[in-house]
């Protein structure tokens, strides 16, 4: 027997101990720590929304059921609303683009009554055509509104844009009964031609 032979026997009774089985043990706390994480997760998500104060919610699935008008038809224009028929409320007219939100209300002959826009309630450069801006602008030019004695409006909004839901939010909130939401945004149907691909 040669050296190297007998020192890589040692070698490996020194280094390699005798090591017994390892048994498979069945944990069965993974179920229960599941659940706990689970409770965990869901204490620490926030509290659920219970919406704006002033914020109008309608329960739609309810007036699904109740076959309500949704659609204008013949009787519309003289439908009473508060009192006043629906072709004499006045209009506002909500213009959303993705830099401002203009805002004007208009009596029922669409003669001009009021005007407001983010940048007039003073939110300047990018921060004009964010959703806050509009429903500040919609807060305020509603509160107007409710002086001149108009508490029930028809709404139109054209125009895309961050401000759309957020002033017609805000025109809830600042007491304003909407009966009509019409949206009149532009649509070409020959639009210009899109620009070149930009060669890099």
């Amino acid at each position: 027997m040669s050296l190297k032979t007998v020192f890589l026997s040692a070698l490996r009774s020194i280094t390699m101990p005798a090591v017994p089985l390892q048994t498979s043990r069945i944990h069965t706390s993974a179920c229960w720590r599941k659940a706990e994480d689970r409770k965990e997760m869901l204490a620490s998500l926030p509290a659920k929304d219970e919406g704006t104060v002033g914020e109008k919610t309608v329960d739609i699935d309810t007036l699904i059921n109740r076959k309500a008008k949704f659609f204008p038809d013949a009787s519309t224009a003289t439908t009473l609303f508060n009192g006043t028929p629906f072709n004499e409320l006045p209009i506002c007219n909500i213009r959303v683009s993705p830099n401002n939100t203009i805002i004007s209300v208009t009596d029922h002959k669409e003669v001009l009554r009021l005007i407001r826009s983010c940048g007039i309630e003073g939110f300047k450069n990018t921060r004009k055509g964010t959703n806050i801006a509009a429903q500040a602008t919609a807060v305020t030019i509603s509160g107007k509104a409710i002086e001149l004695g108009w508490k029930t409006v028809r709404v139109k909004v054209r125009g895309l844009g961050p401000g759309r839901m957020s002033a017609i939010k805000g025109l809830q909130m600042g007491g304003l009964n909407i009966v009509s939401i019409t949206d009149n945004t532009h649509v070409s149907f020959n639009p210009p031609r899109p620009r070149k691909q930009r060669s890099l």
